[in-house]
């Protein structure tokens, strides 16, 4: 029973999050103030992370490819291009966000472990971080927009929107503390 409300659920959001994609622009919200977008790490070939994984060992984990690092790189210039004002990054601690953000934003990202990938873990470890995800995000009032580097499934669990590689879900905070998906930004 609990697995098929987390599929209504999650299918409701695809519903919305559909429906509010379609009435805004990605950029146009990105501009105002206050605005959260939660980004993809840019193409790391593979899924989850190999056998051995250490956190502080960068060599140890999947990490971005050359299209990944061009893909950083135009996300960068998209924001600039643009004149978006990023009031601050946030990025997970695996090097696949760290190196994505650098990219994109420069030494301005700073690392975050309330966005770390859950991707292996259990059910009660992924709520408690999709908990602590939100707070974080709760807190953000500008000024600029909050740009967030993190993991599929972090997206996913704050969301109910899958994202591909360098794909981001732009937010809106509502006054109940929730988050609505007002539109994504492709790679």
């Amino acid at each position: 029973m609990k697995l098929h409300r987390r599929s209504v659920v999650a299918a409701l959001g695809v519903l919305l999050f559909a429906s509010s994609a379609l009435a805004a622009d990605a950029w146009t919200e990105l501009a105002k103030p206050g605005a959260i977008v939660l980004f993809r790490h840019a193409t790391a070939p593979g899924v989850g992370d190999p056998a051995g994984f250490k956190l502080e060992d960068c060599a140890t984990q999947r990490n971005l490819d050359e299209r990944g690092r061009a893909e950083a790189q135009r996300l960068g210039e998209q924001f600039r291009s643009r004149n978006i004002q990023v009031g601050a990054v946030l990025s997970s601690q695996w090097c696949r966000t760290r190196e994505t953000a650098r990219l994109a934003f420069g030494s301005q990202a700073r690392n975050e472990a309330a966005f770390n990938s859950f991707f292996q873990e259990s059910s009660a470890i992924r709520d408690a971080q999709t908990a602590q995800a939100r707070a974080v995000l709760a807190r953000w009032k500008g000024p600029g927009a909050l740009v967030v580097v993190t993991h599929q499934v972090n997206i996913s669990a704050l969301t109910g929107v899958g994202v591909a590689s360098a794909e981001g879900v732009v937010l809106w905070p509502g006054a109940d503390g929730s988050f609505q998906v007002v539109a994504t930004l492709a790679p």
